[in-house]
C-alpha cells in the first residue's frame, strides 16, 4: 500500500536548554504502508536539533519547526519547538 498521509503525536513543544529531549512519534498512514519509513529535520538547528528516531534536542533559545517526510510519497507533518534558556 502506498503511504498517504503522516502524523505527529505533537504538533507543538516546549524544551529547556540543558533540559530533557522530546521524543516525536511519527504515525504513517495507512496502518498496512508498505514503506514505513521517514526523515526528519529541523529548520534551525541552533534552536533544536532532531535525530533519525525523532528524539528533539534543545541546542538554544528560540523556535524551530520540525519536519517529519516519509520516504514513500513525500507527505509531511509539523511540529513547533519553542526552547528556552
Amino acid at each position: 500500500m502506498a503511504v498517504t498521509g503522516v502524523s505527529l503525536n505533537k504538533s507543538t513543544a516546549s524544551l529547556t536548554v540543558g533540559g530533557d529531549d522530546e521524543t516525536l512519534v511519527a504515525t504513517v498512514a495507512p496502518a498496512d504502508a508498505t514503506d514505513k519509513s521517514v526523515s526528519w529535520s529541523s529548520d534551525d538547528t541552533d534552536v533544536a536539533t532532531v535525530s533519525s528516531a525523532g528524539v528533539v534536542h534543545a541546542v538554544g533559545a528560540g523556535t524551530a519547526t520540525i519536519t517529519v517526510t516519509t520516504t514513500d510519497g513525500g507527505k509531511t507533518d509539523t511540529c513547533e519547538v519553542t526552547v528556552s534558556a
